[in-house]
């Protein structure tokens, strides 16, 4: 099997000269990362994307509504995030959902249950496939990405299995890699159906609740979470059937980190001490606990229009493209004029940026398919449309792929 990560180059900011890039506005971007930085990039891979799908907590919280949790409103939160609402998984909330039984040999049943990250990427995933036409008993790969799982030790298998993939041949697994997370996850699982092996589909999961880790007592990052989940289905394709074009769904990609800013953005560990009485004086072990998330944001918000429109330029110039033949471009809904920054400074209108952010809120992972299973469903993505896609967050990390629908 050919190594994931086709090419790794390491640039440092002593040694490496910094690059730049040329959108059709002529503008140069200067790359200014002062720190090592890791890169993974290739071009072409025969890989289509055919389905998506994404589904969304049912508690809606409106910037209304935090007027009576804190002294805010909701022009002063529109103005600076481009943020209306956002849904939020709830303690008691349950949900309907058709899935396969643990009990009685796969069957689906429905049922009510708890609404939670898993139940919202069954529904995601039911979707995508549904859009794509494959079966769940021919997919090969599932791969979820999420920082906050419901289960620590991961939700894909269980994901899989929920809807109806055959377990005596689906690998699942979890991918962590915060707000990158779905697009690196597109990157991983390419990788798998463009080597030549046996993995011919694949189903990427990109799904997280932040809210459960969010300060709601911090008045300035409480109002820019929300939760979801999305789901995309990838096929392998070898340009034979001429329903396939070229049979290139995935031009190009890079995927950067620097593990120099992760304080900038996370939620670190914190342990509660817990006594158990071995020997002598026993042994103090660990209750285990996370605090609330923390963000520098002026500092996220510097990194992100830094570093963003870079990484699209070298996902295009890998693919080989330029940005003029870019039909559209879709960010991680993180803020309004992030987005606004990065499609200036490569020289793209408005007009060609796809964002749901004002009703979801960042939903980390999920926010690349969540938008994009609203744009293809109605009707402004269409098959053959080029798609700039970028994600960036904690880590930090940052990527871009250049996908082609259909």
């Amino acid at each position: 099997m050919k190594l994931l990560l086709a090419s790794i180059a390491l640039l440092s900011g002593s040694t490496a000269s910094a690059f730049s890039i040329h959108g059709s506005n002529n503008g140069l971007v200067p790359h200014l990362s002062s720190s090592a930085l890791s890169m993974a990039s290739g071009g072409r891979m025969s890989v289509r994307p055919i389905g998506i799908g994404s589904a969304a907590p049912q508690t809606l919280i409106t910037n209304v509504d935090l007027e009576s949790v804190h002294d805010t409103s909701d022009e002063w939160i529109r103005s600076r995030t481009g943020i209306t609402e956002r849904r939020v998984l709830v303690h008691d909330g349950t949900r309907s959902v058709i899935q396969a039984s643990a009990e009685n040999d796969g069957e689906m049943i429905d049922a009510e249950t708890p609404e939670n990250l898993r139940t919202l990427g069954i529904e995601a995933a039911q979707a995508a496939l549904s859009m794509s036409g494959i079966s769940p008993s021919d997919i090969d790969l599932v791969i979820c990405a999420t920082s906050s799982p419901d289960d620590l030790f991961g939700d894909a298998p269980s994901i899989a299995h929920a809807v109806g993939c055959d377990s005596s041949k689906v690998v699942a697994f979890d991918l962590t890699a915060a707000c990158s997370g779905f697009l690196f996850g597109i990157v991983t699982a390419s990788q798998f159906l463009s080597n030549g092996g046996s993995a011919k589909n694949a189903l990427v999961l990109g799904a997280d609740a932040l809210t459960r880790w969010v300060d709601w007592e911090d008045r300035n990052s409480c109002i820019l979470f929300g939760d979801g989940a999305g789901a995309m289905v990838l096929s392998a394709s070898d340009g034979d059937d001429e329903d396939d074009g070229d049979g290139f769904g995935v031009l190009g990609y890079s995927m950067h980190s620097n593990g120099a800013g992760y304080k900038d953005l996370k939620c670190i560990y914190r342990g509660e001490p817990k006594k158990i009485s071995t020997p002598g004086d026993g042994t103090i072990v660990h209750d285990g606990s996370y605090d609330l998330m923390s963000m520098n944001g002026r500092r996220v918000y510097s990194f992100a229009t830094r570093e963003v429109p870079n990484v699209i330029q070298e996902a295009l110039d890998q693919a080989g493209i330029t940005v003029d033949q870019v039909d559209h471009l879709l960010l991680h809904q993180a803020n309004i004029r992030i987005m606004e920054v990065v499609a200036d400074r490569l020289g793209m209108p408005m007009e060609k940026v796809i964002t749901n952010l004002y009703k979801y809120g960042n939903t980390s992972a999920a926010s690349i398919p969540l938008a994009l299973d609203e744009a293809v469903r109605t009707g402004r993505v269409k098959k053959g449309d080029v798609i700039a896609c970028a994600g960036f967050g904690a880590g930090l990390s940052w990527g871009a792929a250049i996908l082609k629908w259909g």
